[in-house]
């Protein structure tokens, strides 16, 4: 029998794991929807309100029934904050934007943030928000880092894993960044369809960013986050669905993004462990999400501009569509990583090129190439990929040591497993 203080933590926790869906989903967007309204210089309010929106759900189902609708509970509950926030304060005085006029007015408030809220408008203020983050005036790693934080929700230290960096330089990156949006009155606003184009590459690389965290999540207790993938092909959708934004190289990214989301099923076992390419059950892959894949990919190649995403989404063909990993074109990908490379100089292509180099040209082709790369000493997935080619070259020693050091370098229960399962092999 589970007595009643059992089932109201296992309630609880219920509640814990759909309010974290919904945040995921729905705080980006309400974000979007409230600054737009307040105006940047006041996107503190509109974080602060959605952050307690949050709360309050928490607090509120806690205790009684989910209500039928939970993302319309959030949103009614947000625009009762925005417009208590905007009766009461001066903060109406302070916005400065189309709305103004709108907002000002206590007969046309109320319908001016039911409008906002919307689903035409949450997608439009959404697209505004992600290219007005990326204003020229602030630097690249600094624009991505505003769309991850603000947009997307990640946390400072799924940031920093992103950009392999620690989590007080993006806290100081975010601080500095809204600065100097304020002393220098930067406008962050919808830039125009003319400088869409300009703003697009920064705009991708932050989805490109949240999918690779979804994907290989810092996360001790999950190694795949569904939920963040799910949110980075969203808002690609979104792109590919404005003619002002449907650009070849989007469509790249976002096929790119269908042929990794397709292998999700079969990247974990029932037990929960690592299952590496070579070994998963390839009859199990999503193939409808491969053939949209193929399908933005056939997309992508209408342009004359060729973007690093067009390389990577062909690395993920070849993967996705081959038979077997017996039967993939090893030469082609090393080619494609060739091409690549000589791009974006990406220490994580350059490591993945030498893991191919490895089935090409042979494992100590591959560790001489490996231990070549610099600045990824106290990487965990470089040294895994040493011990991986050490071991597969017989030298098991060697092997063991490089996995040694991949454990201490790592919080995934799911990676420790696996280097674990590595190094019980070399003994």
């Amino acid at each position: 029998m589970h007595s009643k203080e059992d089932k109201s933590q296992r309630d609880f926790g219920n509640v814990n794991e759909i309010v974290d869906h919904l945040f995921r989903h729905e705080a980006g967007k309400m974000v979007a929807v409230l600054t737009r309204v307040f105006g940047f210089p006041n996107i503190e309010q509109a974080e602060d309100i959605v952050q307690e929106t949050i709360i309050r759900a928490l607090e509120t189902w806690k205790y009684g029934k989910l209500p039928e609708n939970p993302q319309a509970w959030l949103y009614r509950t947000a625009k009762n904050k925005a417009i208590d926030l905007i009766r009461r304060e001066k903060i109406k005085h302070k916005i400065d934007n189309d709305l103004t006029m709108l907002l000002r007015s206590e007969y046309t408030l109320t319908t001016a943030i039911n409008e906002m809220f919307k689903e035409n408008e949450i997608k439009d203020s959404q697209l505004r928000m992600m290219f007005a983050c990326c204003h020229p005036s602030i630097s690249k790693e600094a624009q991505i880092t505003l769309v991850l934080k603000t947009l997307c929700g990640l946390s400072v230290r799924e940031i920093g894993n992103a950009f392999l960096t620690t989590e007080d330089t993006i806290q100081k990156r975010l601080y500095r960044t809204r600065e100097k949006i304020r002393e220098e009155k930067i406008p962050i606003d919808y830039p125009g369809a003319d400088a869409m184009l300009s703003r697009t590459d920064a705009v991708l690389k932050a989805l490109y960013l949240l999918f690779n965290e979804g994907y290989n999540s810092s996360h001790p207790e999950k190694l795949i986050r569904e939920d963040l993938c799910e949110e980075a092909m969203r808002l690609t959708i979104l792109l590919t669905e404005n003619p002002k934004t449907n650009y070849p190289y989007v469509n790249a990214l976002l096929a790119l993004m269908c042929f990794h989301a397709s292998r999700f099923s079969t990247r974990l076992n029932d037990k929960g462990l690592i299952v590496l390419l070579k070994d998963q059950d390839r009859t199990l892959w999503n193939k409808y999400l491969i053939e949209k894949g193929n399908n933005y990919l056939a997309h992508a190649a209408k342009g004359e501009v060729v973007h690093e995403f067009h390389f990577e989404a062909a690395i993920a063909s070849a993967h996705a569509n081959a038979e077997s990993y017996e039967d993939t074109n090893w030469q082609m990908i090393l080619g494609l990583y060739d091409a690549l490379i000589s791009r974006t100089q990406s220490p994580v292509a350059i490591l993945n090129r030498c893991l191919v180099l490895g089935e090409v040209e042979g494992y100590d082709k591959a560790i001489v190439e490996l231990e070549k790369i610099k600045g990824l000493s106290e990487n965990c997935h470089y040294n895994t990929s040493l011990g991986e080619m050490y071991l597969k070259s017989g030298h098991k020693e060697k092997a063991k040591d490089y996995f040694g050091k991949a454990l201490v370098l790592t919080s995934s229960n799911a990676e420790i497993e696996l280097i674990r399962r590595k190094i019980s092999t070399c003994n």
